[in-house]
């Protein structure tokens, strides 16, 4: 029935109930037309991703990607285009050159990052690399006033053995069952808490041990720190401590290998064969403006009545930078930027304003969309929240990499499950087996918003190569995208926004929101 009524001339209005839900299919039917047969997905995609380059907060190249989203959102006809500070982020940061290569026993380029705030080598350097294991506090005292102008490698931990899997994966049907119940708590487990602290106790216990390492390391006078990294196949894992805080002392110069090239030097020196290298790395800080932002732009409704209440959709610009950062998560704005204009190009007039934001900070904790929430709709560590909280009707997020959408979380929002159900059967030639499941899911900027009660929601999409290839890699390129998968969300994620902002009533929320 809803494939026949889908095909009548866009003249036609039609409505179609399910239970007491309502949606406009006509402007659903155009929202597929304009997605699916006139994308701009590829043309976002360069510019976020080739000509703006890697992301990282409050670098340059997230400068240029905000520049363009600001500029071209403008373009497309939204209003109020701008970029919006947060709050206090910290130091900018940029890699102006990284070279290193292996020269004796023989000659071989390496593949390496610097990691994120590093310091630089002050010029080329070369000499011996010598491997150091550390795993406590005591074993400082093997290596006490012997570091003094060292190259020192740090061994890849993990298995980097050949997989018998494939990278790129789809959801299957069994996969998506199984996430649409709820999931149970384990026995004994007092609902994952204990577990939960118990990993949260062994990462800070990790984490303080390797602070102490590279103070340690840094009192000694390394002169640069080789570390190999998990990864497999030539894929190294990106990261970056606390450098980027105003305060933050001065750090080592530290680049990040592949695994198998950090193997490949440890080997070598336990079996007796002396390993030397040469190297460079220069690195710079900006200071001049220690704020992060982020984009901001919207369809202002039209809805006398309505018109001041809002609902959003939104994904992190920002990146590491061992890449361009396609899938985390430039593929997120990249759809998120597509929905919108689709929803302009087919000349929406929306009861309720709807409002893209586009945010910084994500990867070091989320702290453009936190930023915001706490300027605009309340504090939740204070349960004091403001007006505007009560005028959010929802707020949509993408940001799992670039496969398409399979369903939603609704994150224990059980009230919001035949709404979902009945928004995605327009859709039952682009996804195989729709889930909305009441589970939650983590690590990404819709739990700024269900921290202080408004309903915020990632799609489920399919994994593709994310954790296994992509996911803050060196490998997270362009080619890494889905092109046609991306069509695929944003269609969808335009079509649960528009009606979201034709519903009569906002989107339920899981429990009142606390006294202003």
């Amino acid at each position: 029935m809803i494939r026949k009524l889908l095909i009548l001339p866009a003249l036609f209005f039609i409505s179609l109930s399910f239970g007491q839900e309502v949606f406009d299919a006509t402007t659903i039917e155009k929202i597929k037309k304009e997605g699916l047969n006139n994308s701009h997905v590829e043309k976002i995609a360069f510019e976020l991703i080739d000509k703006a380059g890697s992301r990282l907060t409050n670098s340059q190249g997230y400068a240029r990607a905000a520049n363009y989203a600001v500029d071209q959102l403008s373009k497309w006809g939204l209003k109020n285009s701008k970029t919006e500070a947060w709050g206090e982020f910290g130091k900018g940061w940029e890699i102006e050159k990284n070279y290193v290569a292996m020269t004796k026993p023989y000659y071989m380029s390496f593949v390496a990052v610097p990691r994120a705030w590093t310091e630089g080598t002050n010029g080329p350097i070369s000499g011996k690399v010598m491997m150091v294991d550390i795993n406590t506090e005591a074993d400082f005292a093997k290596y006490k006033g012997k570091l003094k102008g060292a190259i020192v490698l740090v061994k890849a931990t993990g298995s980097q053995a050949p997989t018998f899997e494939a990278d790129a994966t789809r959801f299957s049907n069994e996969a998506l069952n199984k996430m649409e119940k709820p999931a149970a708590p384990r026995a004994g487990r007092n609902n994952n808490n204990d577990d939960m602290e118990a990993r949260r106790a062994a990462w800070m216990k990790r984490r303080a041990l390797t602070q102490k390492i590279a103070a340690f390391l840094i009192d000694e006078g390394v002169a640069l720190q080789l570390t190999g990294k998990n990864g497999r196949h030539g894929t190294l894992f990106t990261s970056g401590g606390r450098g980027y805080l105003k305060d933050a002392p001065k750090s080592l110069s530290e680049l990040e290998m592949v695994p198998e090239h950090a193997n490949l030097m440890a080997r070598l020196i336990e079996n007796g064969v002396e390993v030397e290298i040469e190297a460079e790395v220069k690195t710079s800080f900006n200071n001049k403006n220690l704020n992060g932002y982020n984009v901001v732009a919207e369809i202002p409704g039209t809805d006398k009545n309505l018109k001041a209440e809002v609902v959003m959709l939104g994904a992190h610009l920002d990146s590491w930078h061992g890449a361009t950062g396609a899938t985390d998560n430039a593929a997120g704005s990249i759809v998120m930027m597509e929905a919108i204009r689709i929803l302009k190009a087919v000349g929406v007039s929306p009861k309720r304003t709807i409002r893209i934001a586009l945010w910084g900070g994500e990867e070091q904790g989320l702290h453009g969309s936190r930023g915001y929430v706490k300027t605009h709709f309340g504090d939740p560590a204070t349960k004091k929240y403001t007006k505007d909280n009560e005028k959010v009707a929802g707020y949509f997020n993408i940001d799992n990499g670039t496969g398409r959408v399979r369903g939603i979380y609704t994150q224990g929002n059980k009230q919001v499950v035949p709404i979902f159900k009945s928004w995605f059967t327009p859709f039952s030639d682009m996804i195989d087996n729709t889930t909305v499941t009441t589970n939650n899911t983590g690590g990404t900027d819709h739990l700024a918003f269900d921290a202080v009660g408004i309903p915020g929601f990632q799609f489920i999409q399919d994994p593709v190569e994310y954790r296994t290839r992509t996911h803050h890699t060196n490998a997270d390129n362009y080619e890494r995208l889905v092109i046609d998968d991306l069509k695929q969300i944003s269609v969808i994620v335009a079509s649960f926004v528009y009606n979201t902002a034709q519903r009569d009533a906002k989107l339920p929320r899981k429990a009142a929101t606390a006294t202003r």
